[in-house]
């Protein structure tokens, strides 16, 4: 067999062996299987192999073995065989079980003081990529006790931008989970977010695009939007994006102001948001940013985006409109001195009068969204009451134009239609009353003339 093979059956034996030694043996082949993974093709292919025991040993082996070498060198072996083979093999690692290890290994070396930072790194890293083929990743985090472990590194570590990145990675994962982000939400994290997209810089614009990724997963919480609404963050979004409209004028950072444009849209979503959008003159800066980016094929996500959130956040009228919001005056024959139509007529042109009852129930979500786990299995069966599945009611009804009683002048015309047909007795000549016969069966048989 191959020194792989080899290597892998080594460590399978040193997981059941509880000895002094067994920690240092352990040590030894780990950093054997790295330096093969991370040197030849031909090792990486036997361990990712159809049958191949390679990944089911690594994380049992990371499952028994507390020592921090062998945990570091076993979780680059799984970085870099997701890195060099292709996503693929993330799924494998979710099915073996390697979420819910790698979660546990996360949480043991955060009690470390301080923790090993290539070790976070490492995990952090791996964990954004199989994250999004583990759809149960949010609940699992919380469950173990994980979910702010990334938060708090962000924290302390604000400025260390490599750990930083993958740490901000995963709580974008996280943050998928409704219930994870109001929870991440009442620790702070949108605070901190907008700490990092901060002042317009180019200095690490990757760092920044996660974070605007993050944050707007985070905004699409209503208690979390509210937030963001109650500090001000409307008009620090607005100010960011035409920060780097303004200079970004070789567009090379679109997917940036589309961030930005995202975390401006899962805002409005609430009636809060979109006054506070309207207040803070969202208009008119994104129509006249948008206006500007018409000429650039490139930036029509951008004008896209802008369009749906000024459609959403327009006032709504009713017709007809006597003001310039119109393209079209509707003139009604006769408006009373008093009542609503006169007030309507009389109000503003700037004035919102249909009333915005969309936010009614937020309390009620609020709580339903820390409630509530199973909502996608539940929008799976959900049935839309609006559509009418009684056939009956289906059917078209078909009216008659005239009655009864005027329909009867055409008889003459169709005796077919009101003559009681019955057999005709040869003998007395009048006609036979008719009587079913049960036992007949097959077409009914007129008789001839050479019968009769």
């Amino acid at each position: 067999s191959s020194r792989t093979v080899f290597l892998l059956s080594q460590l399978e034996k040193i997981n059941l062996d509880s000895v002094l030694g067994a920690s240092d043996s352990a040590r030894y082949v780990t950093s054997k299987i790295l330096h093969l993974v991370q040197s030849q093709e031909k090792t990486r292919k036997e361990m990712t192999s159809k049958g191949s025991p390679g990944i089911e040993v690594i994380l049992s082996t990371l499952e028994v073995k507390s020592c921090n070498f062998c945990s570091y060198g076993l979780v680059a072996v799984l970085h870099f065989i997701i890195m060099k083979c292709g996503g693929r093999r993330a799924s494998v690692i979710v099915t073996k079980g390697g979420t819910q290890i790698l979660l546990q290994l996360l949480l043991t070396a955060s009690k470390e003081s301080p923790p090993n930072e290539e070790l976070m790194v490492l995990l952090h890293t791996l964990l954004a990529k199989i994250g999004p083929k583990d759809k149960k990743i949010g609940m699992k985090a919380r469950i173990n006790g994980a979910l702010n472990i990334s938060l708090n590194l962000v924290k302390q570590n604000l400025h260390n931008l490599r750990l930083v990145l993958p740490c901000l990675q995963v709580l974008r994962v996280y943050s998928t989970n409704s219930v994870n982000a109001v929870s991440l939400g009442k620790n702070g994290v949108v605070e901190l977010l907008f700490k990092i997209i901060g002042p317009f810089s180019k200095k690490n614009t990757s760092l920044m695009k996660v974070a605007l990724d993050t944050l707007a997963a985070l905004l699409k919480s209503k208690t979390n939007a509210r937030r963001a609404v109650d500090r001000g963050y409307v008009q620090v979004l607005l100010t960011i994006y035409v920060d780097w409209h303004g200079h970004d004028s070789r567009h090379r950072y679109m997917l940036i102001r589309k961030g930005v444009l995202q975390c401006i849209k899962s805002i409005t979503n609430i009636k809060l948001g979109r006054k506070a959008f309207i207040d803070a003159n969202g208009m008119k800066i994104l129509y006249n940013t948008s206006q500007e980016c018409l000429a650039v094929r490139t930036l029509d996500p951008l004008v896209n985006t802008s369009s749906l959130i000024m459609r959403k956040c327009f006032p709504k009228n009713r017709l007809p409109l006597p003001t310039i919001k119109s393209a079209f005056h509707f003139q009604l024959p006769v408006i009373p001195a008093s009542g609503p139509v006169a007030q309507l007529y009389n109000l503003p042109p700037d004035v919102d009068d249909v009333v915005d009852e969309s936010d009614d129930n937020d309390d009620a979500e609020t709580e339903s969204e820390i409630e509530t786990e199973n909502d996608d299995d539940k929008d799976q069966h959900f049935k839309n009451d609006d559509i009418e599945t009684d056939i009956n009611k289906l059917k078209p009804r078909q009216e008659l134009g005239r009655s009864i009683e005027e329909l009867k002048m055409y008889e003459q015309f169709f005796p077919e239609l009101s003559e009681n047909f019955q057999e005709w007795d040869l003998v007395s000549k009048e006609p036979k009353p008719f009587v079913p016969d049960a036992n007949l069966s097959g077409p009914i048989v007129v008789p001839t003339a050479s019968e009769e």
